[in-house]
């Protein structure tokens, strides 16, 4: 045991933001490509075979991930970490702990009976709320699979708290490794369990579509243990008790309700939608859901990934009264995310057939209108996640649950006319999607500007403008390479696309790192000087 904490200990250090920044995004990657593996599977044997089964599937997932996140998700990591370090920083390790086992008994009470309550609901629920156009079969599955699915909350909830002690403390190992062991349970589950299960040549379970929730389950105890795993040398005192006295977890109680509510206001829209692409045709709900996760990578990658680093050391500064270092680094990261969220935008919309036939041999026309349709989401989603982290770090979460509050309604009513009104199907849906992520970031950055002055100074709106130069550079290339090497009916598997995908991603950033280089961008110069290193060692 003392040999195994040692090894833990060693590995998970506290790292800085860059490192953790980069950690994170590689087991972000990692974790999509497991995703994308897990995703390709399942549609080769559901997706053209059993579009009924697969909707029910993702269906399965809406009111489960509805009460994590309005629960807990990003709610308790921007709450709890804040008042965690403030507890840190003027040496009270006893509050901090007691806070840390106060939320972990908290959160796991309050979600064991949400998933109570969903097992309970489940029928109503779907029938009435969530999908109501499924058909009579594919109903009775995503009952059922609702019902397999509904722990997760639980397990989650625990993971999360877990995960965001590690996070207040700049250790990250663990937390980067959880999303990770999640996919590869989902697979197991799709490669195995779909197969049924026989103990000692009694068939305890038949298998079928209903195995990949069990694999889902399965992949979300793996994520809990491996979170748990990650305590270890931290130094933390767990107690079977809630700590109602103690100030920070009346603190983080009465921060909660609105990050919350703003979660789960997010949440919102995906029930809608799920409710609404449930009338269109069979499949559609699975291919508008895909087309979602894929735009979501991007994001994960850049916008996660980095504000979710930078988040600790933000609350840190202005825990030690210092809100000019708070307003600089807030301005690098603004900077460094819409450097690579600009790119990789465009590139996602001239290689979207590229990215779904990775996912699905031989691609999917209505996959990848859906995915270009997200494009402007990919740039203004990655920007949000810093831009409200912005607020959060200063213990407000009022004002942006007031602007989501604003943009959800607007998204819902944009959805439902563009759908229904103007008959533009799945795609309606996407351009709701992406114009109130433009709009939503607009209202945080004027709102940012009023309160951090000099945060979006002449310096940076001119840094920007250099920015949308290089990737305009950048996008002709990006449109003659996919002119230059597009797929063909041969291109039927992953072997002969993937190389053309990455000459075109390639060329595309090499030009867009050349054309920035040119225009001055300091975020160009960190990237060369590291590309340096990584190739011909260390440069003077």
């Amino acid at each position: 045991m003392g040999r195994m904490q040692s090894v833990v200990t060693r590995a998970n250090k506290r790292l800085p933001i860059q490192l953790a920044a980069a950690l994170l995004a590689g087991s972000t990657l990692a974790s999509l490509l497991f995703g994308f593996f897990r995703m390709r599977l399942l549609n080769g044997t559901y997706y053209d075979t059993y579009p009924t089964g697969y909707d029910a599937y993702i269906a399965a997932f809406t009111v489960p991930d509805f009460m994590f996140f309005i629960l807990v998700s990003g709610a308790l990591s921007v709450t709890f970490i804040p008042v965690f370090n403030q507890r840190l920083g003027t040496g009270n390790k006893k509050s901090a702990w007691e806070l840390s086992t106060s939320m972990v008994n908290f959160m796991a009470a309050i979600t064991l009976v949400a998933s109570v309550l969903i097992i309970i609901f489940a029928d109503p629920l779907m029938r009435y709320v969530v999908a109501p156009g499924l058909s009579e079969s594919g109903m009775a599955l995503a009952i059922s699979m609702t019902r397999v699915i509904a722990v997760n909350p639980f397990l989650f909830a625990i993971a999360t708290v877990i995960a965001s002690i590690q996070q207040a403390v700049g250790r990250f190992t663990f937390f980067a490794l959880a999303p990770i062991l999640y996919n590869i349970g989902i697979i197991i589950g799709i490669m195995f369990f779909t197969n049924g299960i026989n103990i000692f040549g009694w068939q305890v379970f038949e298998g079928g579509i209903m195995g990949v929730a069990l694999g889902v389950v399965f992949g979300s105890i793996l994520q809990l243990i491996v979170s748990s795993i990650g305590l270890l040398g931290l130094g933390f005192d767990y107690q079977f008790k809630i700590f109602w006295k103690n100030k920070g977890f009346r603190k983080v109680l009465t921060l909660l309700p609105a990050r919350s509510l703003d979660q789960g206001m997010d949440y919102l829209v995906g029930i809608v939608e799920t409710n609404i692409a449930s009338r269109l045709a069979a499949g559609t709900l699975a291919a508008y859901n895909q087309a979602s996760t894929l735009h979501l990578a991007p994001i994960n990658l850049i916008g996660v990934a980095i504000s979710t680093a930078a988040f600790p050391k933000m609350t840190e500064r202005l825990s030690q009264g210092r809100p000019d270092l708070f307003k600089t680094e807030l301005q690098g990261i603004l900077r460094v995310i819409i450097w690579l969220a600009m790119p990789v935008a465009v590139i996602t919309y001239f290689t979207r057939g590229y990215l779904v036939s990775f996912i699905k041999n031989g691609g999917d026309a209505l996959m990848a209108g859906l995915l270009g349709a997200l494009i402007v989401a990919i740039l203004f989603r990655s920007i949000y996640h810093i831009a409200a982290r912005s607020f959060y770090a200063q213990q407000d979460t009022k004002t942006p649950l007031y602007i989501s509050i604003f943009s959800i309604s607007l998204n819902i009513f944009l959805a439902v006319w563009f759908v229904f009104t103007l008959h533009m199907g799945a795609y309606g849906l996407a351009w709701a999607q992406s114009i109130v992520a433009a709009i939503e970031v607009a209202i945080l950055f004027m709102v940012m500007g009023r309160r951090i002055r000099g945060l979006f100074d002449s310096v940076f709106v001119h840094a920007v403008t250099r920015m949308a130069s290089a990737t305009g550079f950048m996008a002709i290339v990006s449109y003659l390479s996919v002119v230059t090497l597009q797929l063909s009916a041969d291109d039927q598997s992953f072997r002969s696309t993937f190389p053309k995908f990455v000459i075109i991603v390639g060329l595309s950033l090499f030009v867009y790192v050349l054309c920035s280089k040119r225009l001055k961008l300091e975020e160009a110069d960190t990237v060369l000087r590291n590309a340096r290193k990584l190739f011909f060692g260390r440069s003077k």
